[in-house]
């Protein structure tokens, strides 16, 4: 993330209400009453932390600027190297000696990849998963957890819910990965598919998922007017999503520091999206509105904030808001939106096809087309976003 956002000559102007980044955790936050404080934002595990650094201009030590970032340099260091910012350690991996079962490099192997999880709730699946189907190893030696072992683990969900019983066989094998890097087993790894449990299970047979439920392109000019009407950061959260083709957790889970206002784009980091690359969004007239509209309301680090303690706007509260904006009796679902927009591109615009691709952040193309095609089209894409935020009219106001 960029860093030194803010300068000392307009932090005296800034006298909205609302959060502003300096980027990479660091913010100032504007209370309505004209105070300003410091704070760092970070996530660990996928739960939302604050730190606060000092008030600005105010009291009998007010932080300056410059000191702010020192601070802030402080706790990224600290995070750099697993340690809590607010004072505690991270706790040391257990040795040979207290990591002999299979529940404890279980444990272990989550805390490892706490780092690799999108959110909390891809971690609380990882928990779930192995806490409740994988029960019959916890107790088991992880030295002795054989193949046949693994079978017995597996069979008995292998044919009711064969999604699940896949992620457990992968989340199983993590485990044993991990305790064979650590030195506690040897041998190969007991829960691999290929020439191993392919011989003992049948091939999982996979779904066939239908197209998300979309509005035909034609109604959304209609269904945004409708969710212009709402005060709800919910509806607004939806416009959003409209405007810029974006998945629903990219939107909800936007901070202010993935936004440049002077360029007028959003970029949001590999770590959330999904395919794991950073994807630049070109934000038009009206998405630069909305978000303008959001920073005078900010508490937070989120630009769609919820009502509770500090988290995003539900999936479920904006679920509502677009059933209550689209015509009656008509089913669609949030990332319907997406399938909405690239209708309008194939049918209403001369876009190439790539270009739309990379508006919905698709690969375009083989690994080696993507290897020599190093830009994004992000002005081209800029483009058919102004045509779009144009076909579903801007000429109504934020408030």
């Amino acid at each position: 993330m960029a860093k030194h956002k803010l300068a000392d000559s307009n932090l005296k102007s800034l006298t909205k209400a609302g959060v502003y980044s300096d980027g990479d955790g660091l913010y100032l936050r504007v209370r309505p009453g004209g105070s300003k404080q410091w704070i760092f934002i970070y996530r660990r595990g996928g739960v939302r932390k604050e730190i606060g650094l000092g008030g600005y201009g105010q009291g009998t030590a007010p932080v300056s600027l410059k000191l702010a970032r020192e601070k802030a340099e402080a706790v990224r260091d600290k995070l750099a190297r697993g340690e809590d910012p607010r004072g505690g350690r991270k706790a040391a991996v257990p040795s040979r000696k207290t990591l002999p079962t299979f529940r404890e490099c279980m444990d272990a192997t989550i805390a490892l990849k706490e780092q690799e999880f999108r959110n909390a709730k891809h971690r609380a699946q990882w928990r779930m998963t192995l806490d409740k189907y994988a029960e019959p190893l916890h107790d088991k030696p992880v030295a002795s957890v054989t193949v046949d072992d693994v079978v017995s683990t597996l069979e008995p969900h292998w044919s009711k819910r064969p999604e699940t019983a896949d992620r457990l066989r992968q989340r199983i094998a993590s485990v044993m990965d991990y305790a064979k890097a650590r030195g506690l087993r040897q041998g190969d790894n007991p829960a691999e598919w290929k020439g191993n449990l392919s011989h003992l299970l049948p091939a999982r047979q996979k779904l066939s998922r239908g197209h998300h439920a979309a509005l035909p392109y034609a109604a959304a000019p209609a269904m945004c007017v409708k969710l212009r009407q709402s005060k709800g950061t919910a509806a607004r959260a939806v416009e959003f999503i409209a405007l810029t083709a974006a998945r629903t957790g990219e939107a909800r889970e936007a901070t202010w520091d993935e936004i440049d206002f002077r360029t007028a784009v959003w970029t949001i980091p590999g770590a959330r999206m999904k395919a794991g690359v950073v994807h630049r969004v070109p934000l038009t007239e009206r998405a630069v509105a909305i978000l303008r509209e959001r920073q005078e309301q900010a508490t937070g680090e989120y630009v769609f904030g919820g009502a509770v303690g500090g988290a995003p706007v539900s999936a479920t509260a904006m679920t509502k808001a677009l059933r209550l904006a689209a015509p009656n009796g008509v089913h669609c679902t949030l990332h319907g939106l997406r399938s909405m927009f690239r209708d309008f591109c194939g049918e209403e615009t001369d876009a190439p096809r790539e270009v739309a691709e990379m508006a919905l952040a698709h690969h375009v193309g083989n690994a080696v087309e993507r290897a020599y095609r190093r830009g994004d089209a992000l002005e081209k894409r800029r483009a058919v976003m102004d045509s779009w935020a144009r076909y579903l009219g801007t000429d109504v106001n934020v408030r």
